[in-house]
């Protein structure tokens, strides 16, 4: 029998727009002898709207914007309409989930705790990966304790540098001095990042990345090439081989990302094997350091004298076929079809082994 996949898209965030081109990659690459695809497409102000299942690919980005009349309901009120998987009889019962979700309401385990409660299966990691993974300050600290190296940082609140911002930033630049990096604590896709080389630019950066987040994290600025690396699996995670991102900006920023190309992948990255394996161990201890499951892009800082730094997990990379994580794995062996299905069968091995647990003493 063919799985009955919902697909969850869109959302309520920066990178809405993002997710819908990971969608629509997804559903084009889906084996329909396979999957039964199921779209759920939640609105930029949070409307949950389920369509009837897909016969065929889809053209363009448009067609996925579902449209409902009257008012926005939360999906929990729409738990018969969106997700009747307590009902086995039922042909509209969905088998698995994959979030196709990137950012706040999506990545940071808000949707994954939902489909928990329901006891749906899911692809990608769970609530605590999601929530720590997401928030970068957290992700840091857990590093931090697995011993993992790392650059500096300093992170705030908004409201702790509305009260004296310029303490904020001294204490920047005493910490780790200029060059540096500011982000939003909770976003991806280099959205609000900004790239400070004196006081001025510093304060522009505060106020741009406090748009979107209350919390902030400035990183010293590390000299080094950017390499990454893809981790798929559950307790016993595998990685891919490793990418460059050469640039040819100043940093890799959402606009060389997703709309100037004017970024070079470099896949293979060209380094030594000793530096692969520092990477692939690192990776694989982060993903644990986290509890990951599914998948994980692990990105790192390189040194000329060949020492790796994790600068962070993405737990929901981009996923479209010419984003990094999905060109690592097909550079090892796995296509982009084949890895969407490897991604389903580890959600669904997951929720098999999360049945085993008591719930009565």
């Amino acid at each position: 029998m063919k799985t009955k996949l919902g697909l969850v898209y869109g959302g309520k965030s920066a990178e809405h727009n993002v997710s819908m081109q990971t969608a629509l990659a997804v559903i084009n690459a889906l084996d329909t002898n396979k999957f039964d695809i199921h779209p759920i497409y939640i609105t930029e102000k949070g409307e949950w709207i389920r369509a009837k299942q897909l016969e065929g690919p889809v053209s363009n980005v448009s067609a996925l914007k579902l449209e409902r009349e009257g008012t926005a309901v939360s999906p929990m009120e729409l738990n018969g309409e969106l997700f009747p998987a307590g009902n086995e009889n039922s042909s509209e019962a969905i088998d698995v989930v994959f979030p196709l979700l990137h950012g706040p309401n999506g990545e940071d385990g808000t949707i994954q705790g939902m489909l928990e409660l329901l006891n749906i299966p899911y692809v990608g990691n769970g609530v605590l990966a999601s929530a720590g993974g997401m928030d970068k300050v957290v992700m840091k600290q857990l590093f931090a304790q697995a011993e993992l190296a790392q650059a500096n940082y300093v992170w705030f609140i908004r409201n702790d540098w509305r009260k004296d911002p310029e303490a904020a930033y001294s204490m920047v630049e005493k910490t780790l001095g200029y060059p540096c990096f500011v982000k939003p604590a909770n976003l991806g896709s280099s959205v609000g990042i900004s790239k400070c080389k004196d006081r001025e630019e510093l304060a522009a950066a505060f106020a741009e990345a406090f748009d979107y987040d209350r919390k902030i994290i400035i990183e010293e600025a590390v000299i080094g090439r950017e390499i990454e690396i893809g981790v798929i699996g559950n307790d016993e995670p595998e990685c891919s081989v490793t990418g460059e991102i050469a640039p040819k900006k100043e940093f890799y920023d959402y606009k060389a990302k997703y709309e100037d190309a004017d970024t070079d992948l470099i896949i293979p990255a060209e380094i030594s094997e000793e530096e692969y394996q520092q990477i692939k161990e690192m990776a694989i201890k982060a993903f644990k350091a986290i509890d990951g499951s599914g998948l994980v892009r692990a990105d790192f800082f390189l040194t000329k004298e060949g020492n790796a730094l994790i600068n962070e997990v993405n737990t929901m990379p981009g996923f479209t076929p010419f984003s990094m994580f999905p060109l690592l794995w097909n550079e090892s062996g796995l296509e982009y079809p084949q890895l969407i299905e490897k991604l389903v069968n580890l959600a669904l091995e997951r929720h098999e082994e999360k049945q085993q647990i008591k719930h009565t003493f």
